[in-house]
């Protein structure tokens, strides 16, 4: 039984069933025995299904706002996901054609040789529980445009996403053997990988599971997309604009209760600057209201579970132990459990767990660095590599750095948001593969090469 313990008063919100090892299985043959039509259907008609199912979770928001809220704890106010949903699945729709066009080497009078692209079959995404539309359909709007099949496995903690997903999709004329939201445990799901269910396997979680995922599918050649931890940095260089890095990279660091896949966990910045920094964001987190979700006036909910914040709780009181300095003040409604004071730090040092392993919590420390040279290699100091935020006035100094950074994306003057033109991508221990733009069909498709001799 899979069950969502309600962050707000930890209550159970909804339960689910798992399906037996029987019925998983039975699933995935529905899934493989109806992907071969649907792959033969044109691809502007695929397009035209999606887009179609994507409006349809539009015209449901309403209810899933507090439902979110209810699940992971993100504040009413925010309004929803479907901004990003929307933006990202039309951005793979628009380029669909062009994307997944042949390449043709030569049609003459003795050969045709082309490459197409044809769909894995079954593409089983494994999505997370922290922004659960979007992560979702980064892989499921491709997936099923490019003429796959999609398994839907969505995370515990928000159970009620992939059914809503479902019900619009199913609506909207999707067939429902070619996108099924299914509820499986850990074993299950391993076991369907390895026994070669899949064509591809999409999964956004945390290091441990993306080694799980690998394990399961060793020896299989099932292709695995794996977007795993997080320590990304920003970096506050001479020449800054204060006022708005400061805006930013404390939003970017804080936003959600801190659970943001590209959040920003630590923050350098230039010692003739740090100082002023440092009490631009004191005063941006003291303006926080923490409080119930439901409520329009707070502006940063619980975090999903008691245990996440617990082990925010543990890095930043061991950091405080070892000499960093706590900015802020208990908040009155931190309860001591999902309800959390989100934290400022300084004195803190890479020795220190909170600047070294994944936080994914409403903390950041910030430390002073003489030059670009120094930033860089405390930026690289990390077993993750998906974002790295750059605050100056000049592109090529940006670009110049981010050639340094070891990480997926590189943003300059800007912090924790996903460019569906752009391949969203990481290194290191953030795991393999890239999904959107170009590349994300790249990956939810294979080449196929054509070689034909003409008589």
């Amino acid at each position: 039984m899979i069950r969502c313990i309600s962050p707000i008063d930890g209550s159970v919100y909804a339960e689910r069933e798992t399906l037996s090892a029987d019925a998983a299985q039975a699933a995935a043959g529905r899934a493989r025995a109806a992907q071969v039509a649907w792959a033969k259907r044109p691809l502007s008609e695929r397009i035209a299904l999606v887009r179609t199912g994507v409006a349809n979770v539009g015209a449901m928001n309403d209810e899933i706002v507090p439902e979110l809220a209810h699940q992971m704890g993100r504040p009413i106010r925010y309004g929803g996901e479907f901004g990003g949903f929307n933006e990202r699945a039309s951005y793979m729709a628009d380029i669909a054609p062009a994307a997944l066009a042949d390449i043709e080497i030569e049609d003459s009078d003795a050969f045709r040789r082309v490459i197409k692209r044809v769909p894995h079959g079954v593409v089983l995404v494994v999505a997370p529980w922290n922004y659960p539309y979007m992560t979702a359909i980064n892989t499921v709007a491709p997936a099923l445009i490019a003429g796959n099949a999609v398994i839907l496995k969505h995370a515990s903690q928000t159970p009620l996403v992939g059914e809503r997903m479902a019900r619009a999709f199913h609506a909207a004329g999707i067939p429902e053997e070619i996108f099924q939201n299914v509820f499986l445990d850990h074993q299950t799901t391993s076991d369907l990988i390895a026994a070669k269910s899949f064509g591809f396997v999409n999964f956004t979680g945390s290091v441990s599971g993306g080694q799980a995922i690998e394990r399961a599918a060793a020896g299989t050649f099932t292709g695995v997309g794996l977007e795993l931890g997080g320590k990304d940095p920003g970096y506050v260089c001479d020449d800054a604009d204060l006022e708005a890095a400061a805006e930013t990279l404390i939003d970017g660091a804080m936003f959600n209760a801190g659970q943001c896949c590209c959040g920003i966990e630590r923050i350098y910045v230039a010692e003739q600057h740090f100082d002023a920094f440092v009490a631009k964001a004191v005063g941006i987190v003291q303006a926080y209201i923490l409080g119930n979700p439901l409520d329009p006036e707070t502006t940063l909910g619980p975090m999903a579970h008691k245990r996440f914040a617990e082990e925010v709780r543990a890095q930043t009181g061991e950091a405080v132990a070892q000499g960093a300095t706590a900015h802020i003040p208990t908040f009155d409604a931190d309860d001591g459990e999902a309800y959390l004071t989100p934290q400022i730090l300084t004195g803190v040092t890479h020795e220190m767990r909170v600047m070294r392993e994944e936080s994914f919590g409403p903390v950041v420390g910030i430390m002073p660095v003489k030059d670009d040279a120094e930033a860089i290699a405390l930026m690289n100091d990390s077993p993750f590599g998906l974002t790295a935020s750059v605050w100056t006035k000049e592109v090529a100094r940006a670009e110049a750095i981010a050639d340094r950074i070891e990480t997926g994306t590189v943003f300059m003057n800007r912090a924790d948001y996903l460019d569906p033109g752009l391949c969203w991508t990481g290194c290191k221990d953030t795991g393999r593969g890239g999904g959107l733009s170009v590349i994300g069909y790249h990956n939810l498709t294979r080449p196929k090469s054509y070689h034909l001799k003409k008589a």
